[in-house]
């Protein structure tokens, strides 16, 4: 195998060749690279959930898992983009129903604030969407980085398979970045791919402190609104900033990993 020395200076060679992209294999790379992360990290859950990207410049075409793929099989080259009547304008589909019309109806939302839309069944967030109470306490300093910021849906009607449903959703989201959908599992969405995927990251984390505080039985001791409020602009001042060097980290190591990472052939 690669030598460690071997394995850094492939991935120096792959994130130069990157600093050339244009907007769109940017994109293709940076989805494509949550995508791979999420499933290290098993966050995901076999071929379903999905994770979509409005490509630069456009409020109406998405980049999308091709149905029946892994996680892990994911490269930059074989997303596919589609637009918001479903037509397939490069790549190979079929793109699932489901992951169309909950995507299609975020981005149509507010392109701006919903550029990138990440949709999982993570395990901590999930199972805090199966309980009562139906929230995200205010216990952690992670907790704080969605003071005011989630949605709550108590509605579950199944699987999302037409827009009316997809229209439902993206309205109780009413401008928040995270929606937790009673009995199914979380969307998080952001104004850039890295943002989504910071927060989805640190919203897992928060919940699973959350619910191993649950299990001890003891009580929770919450952090007051004014001072979650203020962790929160804290956080938000530097999130973007802090979010792109995370996902820039994060990708050092999937190219090292993979000297074929990531994938633009």
């Amino acid at each position: 195998g690669l030598s460690s020395y071997a394995r850094t200076q492939a991935a120096s060679t792959s994130l130069l060749a990157m600093a050339t992209l244009s907007p769109l294999m940017k994109a293709r790379v940076d989805l494509a690279a949550v995508y791979r992360l999420l499933d290290k990290m098993h966050l995901n859950e076999g071929i379903c959930n999905h994770l979509t990207a409005l490509v630069p410049g456009t409020t109406d075409r998405f980049l999308v898992i091709r149905y029946g793929l892994l996680w892990s099989e994911v490269t930059a080259s074989n997303l596919v983009l589609v637009d918001a009547t479903g037509t397939i304008i490069e790549g190979e589909g079929p793109v699932e129903t489901t992951a169309f019309e909950i995507h299609k109806a975020i981005h149509l939302a507010d392109p701006v604030k919903y550029q990138c839309v990440l949709h999982t069944h993570m395990p901590y967030m999930t199972t805090l969407c199966c309980i009562e109470p139906f929230e995200l306490k205010m216990v952690h300093q992670n907790s704080c980085r969605f003071f005011n910021d989630v949605a709550y849906d108590p509605v579950f009607n199944g699987l999302v398979l037409d827009d009316k449903e997809g229209e439902r959703l993206a309205k109780v989201m009413d401008g928040k970045s995270v929606l937790m959908h009673r009995s199914h599992g979380v969307i998080v969405c952001g104004k850039s791919i890295a943002s989504a995927f910071d927060d989805l990251y640190y919203l897992e984390r928060a919940a699973q402190v959350q619910v191993m505080a649950l299990s001890t039985g003891a009580q929770m001791a919450l952090v007051d609104p004014e001072t979650a409020k203020h962790v929160k602009g804290q956080m938000d001042g530097g999130k973007e900033e802090w979010a792109a060097l995370h996902l820039e980290a994060l990708k050092r190591q999937l190219a090292r990993d993979d000297p074929e990472w990531p994938g633009l052939n």
